[in-house]
C-alpha cells in the first residue's frame, strides 16, 4: 500500500509540473503530502525535510558554486571559442564532427548545460556556414557531449547530488564517468548524425575555414587549462592516493576532495587569466547566481529523498526488487527513465529515483556506478515536457518530427549506451 502512495505522490508531482509550478515548490509540496500519506507524524515530516535539505546541500553547495564560477570564467574570457578553433585546426574539415565532439566535452565539463548550449551553438553555426555543412551535422556532436557531461560527470549538479545521496566517491564517479562518456559520445554524437544526415555532396578536400575572432582570446594552453583544471586535479589526487603512502598519500587525498580541487582550480585560473581581481570576481558572482535555482531544486529533491527514507518505504522497495531478480543498476536506470519521461526534468527525475532506490545500495553494489546508472536513466526519451527539447528545436529551426528523429533519438542512445557502459564496468571491476 505504501508504494501506491508513493506512486500517487509522483502523479501529483507530474500534475504540478505540467501546470508550470516551479520544481522546487512542487517537490516540497509533494514531500509533505508523501510523508502524511505514509502516516508520518507532521513534526517528523518537517524534520525529515529539514534534514534532507541540510544533508544534501551541506556536502555539495560549495562544489556547485565553485564549478559555476569556473564555467563563467571560461565563458566570459573566451576559453570555449579558443578550444573550438584549435580543435578544428588539429582535426581538419573532414573530421569536423570529432573536433565538435571534443569541444563539447572539454567545454561541457566546467559549463552547466544551458550555458554551454548558448555558448557553443553560435560557434557550431559559424562552422556550418563557413564549410557549407548542415547545422545538425556540426551541432549534434557538441550537444550530445554537453548532454553526456550533464548526466555523467561532476561537477555538474546531477552527478554531484547523486554522489552525495549514494555516498559515492566523486573521484571514482568522474573516472568511471569519463570511461563511459567517450564511447557513448562517439556513438551518439558522431555515428548517429552520420547515419541520419548525408554529406556525400560535400567536397571536404577543397573546403578551407578561417576564423578571425573579433575579441582577444586566451592562448590554447590557457584555454585547455581553464577547461580541464578541475578534472586534472581530482584525477591526480585519486591516482596519487593509490600509488603513494604516508604523508604524500594524505596530500593527494586532500587534492582529490572536490571542494578543495575546485577552489584550487579557481585560484589557478585567476592566475592564468591575469585579469583584474574585481572584474574576475564579478564573473564569479554571476556564475554563482546562475545556479541558485538549480541548488534549490536539488535541496527540495533531497527533502523528498529523506522523507522516503524516514518513512521506511525502503524495506518495501528492497522486497519488491528482490522479487524482480534484476540488477539494482537496471532498476535505478529504469525508474529514473520512467520519471524523466513523465516529469521532463532530468535533475528532478534523478533525485526522485535516488530516494527510492537508495536501499538497494548493498555490499557488492558500487554507489559510483549507481550514480551513473541513475544519471543515464535521467536522460531517456526527452520530449515535449523537457526544456532541452524545445531549445534544440528552436535553435536549429526544426519541425516537431525532425526534433524527435534527431534530439529525442540521440538522448535515447545516450541513455541506453550509458547503462550498457555501467554494466560493462561493473563486470570488469567486480571480482
Amino acid at each position: 500500500m505504501s508504494l501506491l502512495y508513493v506512486l500517487l505522490a509522483i502523479q501529483i508531482l507530474l500534475v504540478l509540473i505540467i501546470k508550470k509550478m516551479n520544481p522546487m515548490l512542487a517537490l516540497l509540496i509533494v514531500s509533505i503530502i508523501t510523508g502524511l500519506l505514509l502516516k508520518m507524524p507532521a513534526d517528523k515530516v518537517m524534520a525529515s525535510i529539514s534534514a534532507g535539505i541540510g544533508n544534501t546541500l551541506g556536502s555539495l553547495i560549495m562544489v556547485l558554486a565553485l564549478g559555476a564560477m569556473i564555467g563563467k570564467l571560461a565563458e566570459d574570457y573566451g576559453a570555449a571559442e579558443r578550444i573550438v578553433y584549435v580543435l578544428i585546426k588539429w582535426f581538419g574539415i573532414k573530421n569536423i564532427q570529432w573536433a565538435a565532439l571534443l569541444t563539447g566535452i572539454l567545454v561541457g565539463i566546467p559549463l552547466f548545460y544551458n550555458a554551454g548550449f548558448i555558448v557553443l551553438l553560435p560557434l557550431a553555426f559559424s562552422i556550418a556556414t563557413a564549410t557549407g555543412l548542415p547545422k545538425l551535422y556540426v551541432g549534434m556532436p557538441m550537444i550530445a557531449a554537453l548532454s553526456i557531461t550533464h548526466g555523467f560527470l561532476p561537477p555538474h549538479p546531477g552527478p554531484v547530488a547523486l554522489a552525495s545521496i549514494f555516498h559515492a566517491d566523486v573521484g571514482k564517479v568522474l573516472l568511471y564517468g569519463l570511461a563511459i562518456s567517450l564511447p557513448v559520445a562517439a556513438v551518439a554524437g558522431v555515428l548517429f548524425p552520420r547515419l541520419m544526415i548525408s554529406v556525400k555532396h560535400i567536397d571536404f578536400k577543397h573546403h578551407v575555414i578561417n576564423f578571425n575572432p573579433d575579441k582577444v582570446l586566451p592562448s590554447a594552453t590557457k584555454s585547455f587549462a581553464i577547461a580541464l583544471m578541475p578534472v586534472f586535479l581530482i584525477i591526480a589526487g585519486n591516482l596519487g592516493g593509490l600509488f603513494f603512502t604516508g604523508q604524500t598519500a594524505y596530500y593527494f587525498k586532500v587534492l582529490a576532495d572536490p571542494t578543495f580541487a575546485l577552489l584550487l582550480s579557481v585560484l589557478i585560473i585567476l592566475l592564468i587569466l591575469q585579469i583584474p581581481l574585481a572584474k574576475a570576481m564579478d564573473s564569479c558572482v554571476e556564475g554563482a547566481k546562475g545556479i541558485t535555482m538549480i541548488m534549490l531544486i536539488i535541496a527540495a529533491g533531497g527533502a523528498f529523498k529523506q522523507v522516503l527514507i524516514d518513512s521506511g518505504i525502503g524495506e518495501e522497495v528492497k522486497v519488491l526488487a528482490a522479487g524482480w531478480h534484476a540488477s539494482p543498476y537496471i532498476i535505478g536506470w529504469g525508474l529514473a527513465a520512467f520519471l524523466r519521461i513523465t516529469l521532463g526534468s532530468s535533475t528532478v527525475a534523478s533525485l526522485t529515483a535516488a530516494g527510492i532506490v537508495l536501499p538497494l545500495i548493498q555490499p557488492g553494489i558500487s554507489p559510483e556506478l549507481m550514480v551513473l546508472a541513475v544519471g543515464a536513466g535521467s536522460l531517456m526519451l526527452s520530449h515535449f515536457n523537457d526544456t532541452g527539447f524545445w531549445m534544440f528545436k528552436e535553435y536549429f529551426g526544426l519541425t516537431l518530427g525532425e526534433t524527435f528523429r534527431s534530439w529525442t533519438v540521440m538522448e535515447c542512445i545516450i541513455s541506453v549506451s550509458g547503462l550498457v557502459g555501467v554494466l560493462v564496468i561493473n563486470g570488469l571491476v567486480q571480482p
